[in-house]
């Protein structure tokens, strides 16, 4: 007999608002996705707070016996600067000051958020996959949200159309929010002329020709987190709520 079988957790459901039982999807099975670093800086004490909340519940987990799989992302290409999905990746800006190349920013950054997280005794995900590295799932991703209606392409970019999801779905059903709350606090930000509506967000950015260092096969910015949550078919996902 395990011991998560006579002890029970209680989490903040983000959909109930309410602190609720834990039951896996799968008996004994705990998926867990935590969003890594951009590897363009060292670590700062918001970045390790997370780490450090993440790595105890990884812990807890499998002192209760359950079998964990802990992803946690590097996102070594396509974070760039602007609110609005504009502006020079952080990465290739990176590389351009200190006149080397992006992934030997990648590299030296990678080797120093693991090198802080060992001092501190962090215990190492189960995988830990790169942006670069699962391009094509988000690929396919994007295009099967294309196919089901709720993304259009503009201009070599792709944006998820929140209004067309909203009119068979409740947008802001996590967040509590209406559409027209968030309509009518929408800042105006540069970047943005191309979008239908101002809340739509990027699935896939145009690259300037200056960001191809990680894509020599496409011209293009992507998401990365769901299509690493959907490639490694977690069983449960924790959110964070700490």
């Amino acid at each position: 007999m395990q011991l998560y079988q006579s002890n029970q957790i209680k989490i903040h459901n983000s959909l109930t608002g309410k602190k609720e039982v834990f039951k896996p999807i799968n008996e004994g099975h705990v998926g867990m996705y935590v969003c890594g670093p951009t590897v363009y800086s060292n670590v700062h004490l918001g970045n390790v707070r997370t780490f450090m909340s993440f790595d105890m519940i990884f812990r807890y987990l499998k002192h209760l016996g359950y079998k964990v799989r802990y992803v946690r992302n590097i996102t070594d290409a396509g974070h760039l600067e602007n609110d609005a999905d504009v502006g020079e990746d952080k990465i290739t800006k990176k590389a351009r000051l200190e006149q080397i190349e992006p992934m030997e920013v990648v590299q030296r950054y990678t080797v120093d958020f693991h090198n802080i997280l060992n001092t501190l005794n962090f215990l190492p995900p189960s995988i830990e996959p790169t942006a670069t590295g699962h391009i094509i799932e988000q690929i396919e991703l994007i295009n099967k949200i294309i196919d089901n209606g709720f993304a259009y392409e503009i201009n070599g970019s792709v944006y998820f159309d929140v209004h067309k999801f909203n009119e068979t779905n409740d947008y802001g059903k996590l967040s509590k929010r209406k559409l027209e709350d968030l309509i009518h606090n929408t800042r105006a930000l540069d970047g943005q002329s191309d979008k239908k509506n101002p809340q739509d967000f990027a699935l896939w950015k145009k690259a300037e020709p200056q960001h191809n260092y990680a894509l020599a096969f496409a011209l293009g910015r992507w998401l990365s987190w769901l299509a690493f949550r959907v490639h490694r078919n977690e069983h449960e996902i924790l959110r964070r709520n700490i």
